[in-house]
Protein backbone atom coordinates (compact mmCIF):
# COMPACT_ATOMS: atom_id res chain seq x y z
CA UNK A 1 0.00 0.00 0.00
CA UNK A 2 1.72 3.30 -0.84
CA UNK A 3 -1.04 4.93 1.43
CA UNK A 4 0.26 7.38 4.47
CA UNK A 5 -2.40 5.62 7.21
CA UNK A 6 -2.31 6.80 11.01
CA UNK A 7 -2.48 3.84 13.50
CA UNK A 8 -2.90 4.46 17.45
CA UNK A 9 -2.56 8.29 16.86
CA UNK A 10 1.33 7.87 15.18
CA UNK A 11 1.34 8.33 11.23
CA UNK A 12 2.48 5.33 9.23
CA UNK A 13 4.35 7.03 5.66
CA UNK A 14 5.62 4.42 3.29
CA UNK A 15 8.81 4.34 1.28
CA UNK A 16 6.96 5.51 -1.75
CA UNK A 17 3.72 7.64 -0.49
CA UNK A 18 0.87 8.80 -2.59
CA UNK A 19 0.72 12.73 -2.35
CA UNK A 20 -2.23 14.70 -3.87
CA UNK A 21 -1.60 17.91 -5.15
CA UNK A 22 -3.43 20.87 -6.28
CA UNK A 23 -1.38 23.06 -8.73
CA UNK A 24 -2.95 26.16 -7.62
CA UNK A 25 -4.24 29.47 -9.96
CA UNK A 26 -2.20 31.88 -11.46
CA UNK A 27 1.21 31.42 -10.27
CA UNK A 28 0.04 27.99 -9.12
CA UNK A 29 1.30 26.05 -12.64
CA UNK A 30 4.76 28.29 -12.22
CA UNK A 31 5.65 27.05 -8.82
CA UNK A 32 4.48 23.55 -8.22
CA UNK A 33 6.82 21.70 -10.64
CA UNK A 34 9.62 23.51 -9.61
CA UNK A 35 8.89 23.00 -6.22
CA UNK A 36 7.92 19.38 -6.44
CA UNK A 37 11.90 18.68 -8.21
CA UNK A 38 13.63 20.37 -4.92
CA UNK A 39 11.41 18.28 -2.66
CA UNK A 40 12.49 14.95 -5.00
CA UNK A 41 16.18 16.19 -5.21
CA UNK A 42 15.78 16.48 -1.26
CA UNK A 43 14.55 12.73 -0.96
CA UNK A 44 17.12 11.45 -3.30
CA UNK A 45 19.88 12.71 -1.63
CA UNK A 46 19.17 11.65 1.44
CA UNK A 47 18.11 8.03 0.95
CA UNK A 48 19.60 7.04 -2.24
CA UNK A 49 16.35 6.01 -3.77
CA UNK A 50 14.78 3.91 -0.81
CA UNK A 51 11.68 6.40 -0.70
CA UNK A 52 10.44 8.67 -3.21
CA UNK A 53 6.95 10.81 -3.42
CA UNK A 54 4.08 9.78 -6.09
CA UNK A 55 2.74 12.81 -6.87
CA UNK A 56 -0.72 12.88 -7.58
CA UNK A 57 -2.86 15.15 -9.44
CA UNK A 58 -5.73 16.38 -7.99
CA UNK A 59 -8.05 19.68 -8.97
CA UNK A 60 -9.55 22.62 -7.46
CA UNK A 61 -9.98 26.06 -8.61
CA UNK A 62 -10.00 27.80 -12.08
CA UNK A 63 -8.31 24.44 -13.55
CA UNK A 64 -11.51 22.22 -11.79
CA UNK A 65 -13.97 24.78 -12.54
CA UNK A 66 -12.92 24.34 -16.30
CA UNK A 67 -12.50 20.30 -16.70
CA UNK A 68 -15.63 19.69 -14.39
CA UNK A 69 -17.63 22.79 -13.96
CA UNK A 70 -17.21 22.29 -10.11
CA UNK A 71 -14.61 24.45 -8.33
CA UNK A 72 -13.89 22.00 -5.36
CA UNK A 73 -15.03 18.39 -7.00
CA UNK A 74 -15.84 15.84 -4.24
CA UNK A 75 -13.11 13.56 -6.16
CA UNK A 76 -10.44 15.95 -4.81
CA UNK A 77 -12.07 16.03 -1.12
CA UNK A 78 -11.90 12.73 -1.28
CA UNK A 79 -8.35 12.11 -2.11
CA UNK A 80 -7.12 13.60 0.34
CA UNK A 81 -9.31 11.97 2.97
CA UNK A 82 -7.52 8.96 1.11
CA UNK A 83 -3.88 9.92 1.06
CA UNK A 84 -4.64 11.54 4.40
CA UNK A 85 -1.20 14.28 3.36
CA UNK A 86 -1.33 16.80 0.37
CA UNK A 87 0.08 19.83 -0.95
CA UNK A 88 -2.09 22.62 -2.82
CA UNK A 89 -0.58 25.83 -4.85
CA UNK A 90 -3.00 29.04 -4.12
CA UNK A 91 -6.30 29.15 -5.29
CA UNK A 92 -8.71 31.94 -6.59
CA UNK A 93 -11.90 32.16 -4.61
CA UNK A 94 -14.56 32.83 -7.12
CA UNK A 95 -15.67 36.25 -7.13
CA UNK A 96 -19.79 36.87 -6.70
CA UNK A 97 -20.35 33.08 -6.97
CA UNK A 98 -20.15 29.89 -5.30
CA UNK A 99 -18.00 29.00 -2.51
CA UNK A 100 -17.41 31.36 -0.27
CA UNK A 101 -13.47 30.38 -0.19
CA UNK A 102 -11.97 27.38 -1.40
CA UNK A 103 -9.11 27.33 1.15
CA UNK A 104 -11.92 28.00 4.08
CA UNK A 105 -14.23 25.08 2.14
CA UNK A 106 -11.01 22.52 1.99
CA UNK A 107 -10.06 23.17 5.91
CA UNK A 108 -13.60 22.90 7.13
CA UNK A 109 -15.13 19.97 5.08
CA UNK A 110 -11.72 17.99 6.50
CA UNK A 111 -12.13 19.79 9.62
CA UNK A 112 -8.00 20.95 9.49
CA UNK A 113 -8.70 23.00 12.86
CA UNK A 114 -5.11 23.81 13.04
CA UNK A 115 -2.97 26.42 10.47
CA UNK A 116 0.47 26.36 11.64
CA UNK A 117 2.94 28.74 10.10
CA UNK A 118 6.46 28.55 11.14
CA UNK A 119 8.22 31.96 10.96
CA UNK A 120 12.45 31.44 10.74
CA UNK A 121 14.71 34.21 9.35
CA UNK A 122 17.34 32.95 6.21
CA UNK A 123 20.25 34.67 6.34
CA UNK A 124 21.03 37.06 3.20
CA UNK A 125 16.76 37.88 2.53
CA UNK A 126 16.36 41.76 3.29
CA UNK A 127 14.51 42.33 6.44
CA UNK A 128 12.15 45.73 7.92
CA UNK A 129 13.51 44.85 11.62
CA UNK A 130 17.12 45.21 12.52
CA UNK A 131 17.57 41.83 14.34
CA UNK A 132 15.80 39.22 12.09
CA UNK A 133 17.85 36.00 13.51
CA UNK A 134 15.77 36.81 16.70
CA UNK A 135 12.89 35.84 15.20
CA UNK A 136 11.94 32.25 15.34
CA UNK A 137 7.95 31.60 16.03
CA UNK A 138 5.43 29.21 15.34
CA UNK A 139 2.31 29.80 14.68
CA UNK A 140 -1.00 27.69 15.59
CA UNK A 141 -4.44 29.34 14.54
CA UNK A 142 -7.45 27.94 15.39
CA UNK A 143 -8.63 26.71 11.80
CA UNK A 144 -12.35 26.34 11.68
CA UNK A 145 -14.09 28.76 14.23
CA UNK A 146 -13.85 32.38 15.19
CA UNK A 147 -15.67 34.99 12.34
CA UNK A 148 -14.09 32.78 9.53
CA UNK A 149 -17.04 30.00 10.45
CA UNK A 150 -19.39 32.73 7.85
CA UNK A 151 -22.41 33.42 9.75
CA UNK A 152 -23.07 36.22 8.77
CA UNK A 153 -26.43 38.13 7.17
CA UNK A 154 -26.34 41.71 5.43
CA UNK A 155 -28.63 44.28 6.22
CA UNK A 156 -31.66 44.51 4.96
CA UNK A 157 -32.10 40.79 4.32
CA UNK A 158 -34.80 38.63 5.92
CA UNK A 159 -32.53 36.90 8.55
CA UNK A 160 -30.97 40.08 9.64
CA UNK A 161 -34.05 41.18 10.96
CA UNK A 162 -35.39 38.15 12.41
CA UNK A 163 -31.26 37.70 14.25
CA UNK A 164 -31.92 41.50 14.81
CA UNK A 165 -35.15 41.17 16.48
CA UNK A 166 -34.29 38.53 17.96
CA UNK A 167 -31.44 40.39 20.06
CA UNK A 168 -33.39 43.61 20.94
CA UNK A 169 -36.91 41.80 21.98
CA UNK A 170 -36.01 38.54 23.22
CA UNK A 171 -31.95 39.41 24.73
CA UNK A 172 -32.61 42.90 25.25
CA UNK A 173 -29.76 43.78 23.64
CA UNK A 174 -29.44 47.66 23.88
CA UNK A 175 -25.91 48.30 22.19
CA UNK A 176 -27.14 47.75 18.32
CA UNK A 177 -26.22 51.57 17.31
CA UNK A 178 -27.84 51.71 14.25
CA UNK A 179 -30.01 48.49 14.23
CA UNK A 180 -31.86 49.12 10.76
CA UNK A 181 -28.84 49.02 9.10
CA UNK A 182 -26.55 46.45 10.54
CA UNK A 183 -25.52 43.58 8.96
CA UNK A 184 -24.62 40.78 11.44
CA UNK A 185 -21.52 37.76 11.76
CA UNK A 186 -21.05 35.30 14.76
CA UNK A 187 -18.65 34.84 16.17
CA UNK A 188 -18.41 31.03 17.45
CA UNK A 189 -15.36 30.16 19.49
CA UNK A 190 -15.99 26.95 21.91
CA UNK A 191 -14.34 24.94 24.51
CA UNK A 192 -13.46 21.96 22.69
CA UNK A 193 -12.04 23.90 19.45
CA UNK A 194 -9.98 25.97 21.59
CA UNK A 195 -8.60 23.17 23.65
CA UNK A 196 -7.76 20.71 20.60
CA UNK A 197 -5.79 24.04 18.98
CA UNK A 198 -4.52 24.54 22.25
CA UNK A 199 -2.88 20.84 23.01
CA UNK A 200 -1.66 20.65 19.74
CA UNK A 201 0.50 23.71 20.15
CA UNK A 202 1.69 22.72 23.88
CA UNK A 203 2.58 19.16 22.41
CA UNK A 204 4.47 20.85 19.59
CA UNK A 205 6.36 22.75 22.06
CA UNK A 206 7.31 20.12 24.03
CA UNK A 207 8.28 17.16 21.60
CA UNK A 208 10.40 20.30 19.78
CA UNK A 209 12.08 21.43 22.90
CA UNK A 210 10.91 25.15 22.86
CA UNK A 211 10.35 27.31 25.68
CA UNK A 212 7.01 29.00 25.84
CA UNK A 213 3.15 29.43 24.39
CA UNK A 214 2.06 32.12 24.15
CA UNK A 215 -2.01 32.32 24.18
CA UNK A 216 -3.06 35.59 22.04
CA UNK A 217 -6.12 37.35 22.32
CA UNK A 218 -8.41 40.24 22.93
CA UNK A 219 -10.26 38.93 26.17
CA UNK A 220 -9.96 42.56 27.28
CA UNK A 221 -12.95 43.44 25.46
CA UNK A 222 -14.45 39.71 24.22
CA UNK A 223 -14.62 38.37 27.55
CA UNK A 224 -16.96 35.31 26.74
CA UNK A 225 -15.24 34.14 23.40
CA UNK A 226 -11.31 35.53 23.43
CA UNK A 227 -11.10 35.80 26.69
CA UNK A 228 -12.71 32.02 27.69
CA UNK A 229 -9.96 30.97 24.87
CA UNK A 230 -7.09 32.36 27.60
CA UNK A 231 -9.16 30.31 30.57
CA UNK A 232 -9.58 27.25 28.79
CA UNK A 233 -6.34 27.69 27.56
CA UNK A 234 -4.26 27.75 31.35
CA UNK A 235 -6.90 25.29 32.75
CA UNK A 236 -5.67 23.13 29.89
CA UNK A 237 -1.98 23.32 30.46
CA UNK A 238 -2.39 23.00 34.33
CA UNK A 239 -5.01 20.10 34.34
CA UNK A 240 -3.21 18.32 31.33
CA UNK A 241 0.05 19.29 30.86
CA UNK A 242 1.09 20.22 34.75
CA UNK A 243 4.19 18.25 35.06
CA UNK A 244 5.85 19.68 31.64
CA UNK A 245 4.68 23.18 31.92
CA UNK A 246 4.60 26.62 34.16
CA UNK A 247 1.97 29.02 33.31
CA UNK A 248 1.48 33.10 34.32
CA UNK A 249 -1.56 32.26 36.55
CA UNK A 250 0.31 30.04 38.74
CA UNK A 251 3.15 32.66 38.79
CA UNK A 252 0.44 35.17 39.82
CA UNK A 253 -1.27 32.81 42.48
CA UNK A 254 2.33 32.12 44.00
CA UNK A 255 3.14 36.10 44.13
CA UNK A 256 -0.74 36.75 45.36
CA UNK A 257 0.39 34.15 48.26
CA UNK A 258 3.83 34.74 48.75
CA UNK A 259 4.85 37.36 47.23
CA UNK A 260 7.41 38.65 43.26
CA UNK A 261 10.68 37.07 44.54
CA UNK A 262 8.70 33.65 45.41
CA UNK A 263 6.97 33.70 41.93
CA UNK A 264 10.25 34.60 40.38
CA UNK A 265 12.21 31.90 42.03
CA UNK A 266 9.38 28.91 40.76
CA UNK A 267 9.47 31.04 37.29
CA UNK A 268 13.15 30.69 36.86
CA UNK A 269 13.51 26.93 37.92
CA UNK A 270 10.59 25.86 35.54
CA UNK A 271 12.82 27.65 32.93
CA UNK A 272 15.83 25.48 34.23
CA UNK A 273 13.80 22.59 34.77
CA UNK A 274 12.80 22.45 30.79
CA UNK A 275 9.44 23.16 31.51
CA UNK A 276 7.04 25.48 28.65
CA UNK A 277 6.08 28.64 29.88
CA UNK A 278 2.63 29.37 29.13
CA UNK A 279 1.80 32.89 28.58
CA UNK A 280 -1.09 35.07 27.63
CA UNK A 281 -0.73 38.12 25.52
CA UNK A 282 -3.64 40.60 24.49
CA UNK A 283 -3.52 40.87 20.62
CA UNK A 284 -2.64 44.17 20.24
CA UNK A 285 0.37 44.05 22.73
CA UNK A 286 1.73 40.93 20.79
CA UNK A 287 1.53 42.93 17.53
CA UNK A 288 4.20 45.43 18.90
CA UNK A 289 6.02 42.62 21.17
CA UNK A 290 7.04 41.13 18.30
CA UNK A 291 8.53 43.42 16.70
CA UNK A 292 10.69 44.90 19.82
CA UNK A 293 11.15 41.81 21.44
CA UNK A 294 10.50 38.63 19.10
CA UNK A 295 12.70 36.46 21.21
CA UNK A 296 9.87 36.23 23.91
CA UNK A 297 7.80 34.43 21.99
CA UNK A 298 8.27 30.90 20.53
CA UNK A 299 4.97 29.11 20.16
CA UNK A 300 1.40 31.47 19.22
CA UNK A 301 -1.61 30.05 20.26
CA UNK A 302 -4.70 31.77 18.97
CA UNK A 303 -7.91 31.92 17.36
CA UNK A 304 -8.68 32.36 13.66
CA UNK A 305 -9.05 36.14 12.85
CA UNK A 306 -6.19 36.43 15.08
CA UNK A 307 -4.22 34.65 13.75
CA UNK A 308 -4.63 35.89 10.06
CA UNK A 309 -3.29 38.94 11.05
CA UNK A 310 -0.51 37.76 13.02
CA UNK A 311 0.51 35.35 10.12
CA UNK A 312 1.12 38.26 7.59
CA UNK A 313 2.54 40.56 10.31
CA UNK A 314 5.72 38.35 11.72
CA UNK A 315 6.34 36.91 7.66
CA UNK A 316 6.72 41.04 6.56
CA UNK A 317 9.86 40.52 9.53
CA UNK A 318 11.79 37.66 7.53
CA UNK A 319 11.08 38.98 3.84
CA UNK A 320 7.82 38.60 3.40
CA UNK A 321 4.53 35.64 2.71
CA UNK A 322 6.55 34.73 -0.42
CA UNK A 323 8.68 32.40 1.40
CA UNK A 324 6.98 31.42 4.50
CA UNK A 325 5.16 28.17 4.39
CA UNK A 326 1.83 26.99 5.66
CA UNK A 327 0.28 23.96 6.94
CA UNK A 328 -3.75 22.81 7.59
CA UNK A 329 -3.44 19.60 10.15
CA UNK A 330 -5.79 17.74 12.02
CA UNK A 331 -3.74 15.74 14.53
CA UNK A 332 -6.22 13.18 15.31
CA UNK A 333 -7.10 11.89 12.22
CA UNK A 334 -3.77 12.87 10.29
CA UNK A 335 -5.26 14.67 7.55
CA UNK A 336 -3.24 17.30 6.23
CA UNK A 337 -2.66 19.32 3.70
CA UNK A 338 0.38 21.96 3.30
CA UNK A 339 0.14 25.33 0.91
CA UNK A 340 1.25 27.96 -0.12
CA UNK A 341 0.85 31.07 2.21
CA UNK A 342 0.52 34.07 -0.69
CA UNK A 343 -1.90 34.79 -3.34
CA UNK A 344 -2.44 33.74 -7.26
CA UNK A 345 -0.45 36.92 -8.41
CA UNK A 346 -2.43 36.75 -12.07
CA UNK A 347 -0.21 39.41 -13.01
CA UNK A 348 2.96 37.47 -13.00
CA UNK A 349 1.60 34.51 -14.12
CA UNK A 350 3.51 32.78 -16.91
CA UNK A 351 6.50 35.29 -16.39
CA UNK A 352 8.55 33.27 -14.59
CA UNK A 353 8.70 36.29 -11.78
CA UNK A 354 7.15 33.72 -9.08
CA UNK A 355 8.93 32.91 -6.11
CA UNK A 356 8.26 29.06 -5.00
CA UNK A 357 9.86 29.61 -1.59
CA UNK A 358 6.50 29.31 -0.09
CA UNK A 359 5.41 26.49 -1.54
CA UNK A 360 9.20 24.57 -1.13
CA UNK A 361 9.08 25.31 2.11
CA UNK A 362 5.70 24.04 2.60
CA UNK A 363 6.89 20.81 0.85
CA UNK A 364 9.69 21.14 3.74
CA UNK A 365 7.07 20.56 6.48
CA UNK A 366 5.22 18.41 4.97
CA UNK A 367 8.42 16.02 5.20
CA UNK A 368 8.97 16.90 8.79
CA UNK A 369 5.59 15.61 9.27
CA UNK A 370 5.96 12.40 7.37
CA UNK A 371 8.84 11.79 9.72
CA UNK A 372 10.88 12.43 6.77
CA UNK A 373 13.30 14.77 8.64
CA UNK A 374 16.88 14.26 6.83
CA UNK A 375 15.72 15.05 3.57
CA UNK A 376 13.71 18.32 4.82
CA UNK A 377 17.26 19.77 6.57
CA UNK A 378 18.53 19.33 3.04
CA UNK A 379 16.26 21.58 1.48
CA UNK A 380 16.77 24.05 4.66
CA UNK A 381 20.96 23.83 4.25
CA UNK A 382 20.66 24.28 0.35
CA UNK A 383 17.96 27.32 0.43
CA UNK A 384 20.40 29.38 3.68
CA UNK A 385 23.33 28.67 0.92
CA UNK A 386 21.57 30.02 -2.27
CA UNK A 387 20.18 33.00 -0.28
CA UNK A 388 23.21 33.57 1.23
CA UNK A 389 24.65 33.69 -2.33
CA UNK A 390 22.05 36.79 -2.86
CA UNK A 391 20.60 34.35 -5.51
CA UNK A 392 16.95 35.19 -5.55
CA UNK A 393 13.73 35.65 -7.50
CA UNK A 394 12.63 38.99 -8.84
CA UNK A 395 10.37 39.95 -5.65
CA UNK A 396 13.77 39.76 -3.12
CA UNK A 397 16.23 40.75 -6.11
CA UNK A 398 14.28 44.18 -6.02
CA UNK A 399 15.02 44.99 -2.25
CA UNK A 400 18.89 43.89 -1.97
CA UNK A 401 21.79 45.01 -3.32
CA UNK A 402 24.46 43.10 -5.56
CA UNK A 403 21.67 40.57 -5.90
CA UNK A 404 21.56 37.75 -9.05
CA UNK A 405 18.01 37.43 -9.99
CA UNK A 406 16.86 34.07 -10.90
CA UNK A 407 13.40 32.57 -12.88
CA UNK A 408 11.39 30.67 -11.09
CA UNK A 409 12.80 27.88 -12.44
CA UNK A 410 16.05 28.55 -12.56
CA UNK A 411 16.00 29.53 -8.61
CA UNK A 412 14.81 26.04 -7.78
CA UNK A 413 17.71 24.73 -10.20
CA UNK A 414 20.16 26.41 -7.66
CA UNK A 415 18.68 24.94 -4.70
CA UNK A 416 19.11 21.49 -6.07
CA UNK A 417 22.57 22.53 -6.60
CA UNK A 418 23.00 22.80 -3.43
CA UNK A 419 22.00 20.46 -1.65
CA UNK A 420 24.84 18.27 -0.26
Amino acid sequence: MNKIEIKNGKLVVPNEPVIPYIEGDGIGKDISGPSQRVIDAAVEKAYNGARKIVWKEVLAGEKAFRETGNYLPEETLEAFRNYLVGIKGPLQTPVGEGIRSLNVALRQSLDLFVCLRPIRWFKGVPSPIRYPSLVDMHIFRENTEDIYAGIEYMAGGVDAHKLRDFLLKEMGVDKIRFPESSSFGIKPVSKEGSERLIRAAIRYAIQRGLPSVTLVHKGNIMKFTEGAFKIWGYDLAENEFGNNTFTWRQFEKIKNEKGRLDAEAALEEAKKSGKVIIKDVITDAFLQESLLKPYNHSVIATMNLNGDYISDQLAAMVGGIGISPGANINYLSGYAIFEATHGTAPDIAGSGKANPSSLILSGVMMLEYMGWYEAAEHVYDAMEHVFAKRKVTSDLFAQMEGATQLTTSAFADEIIRNIH
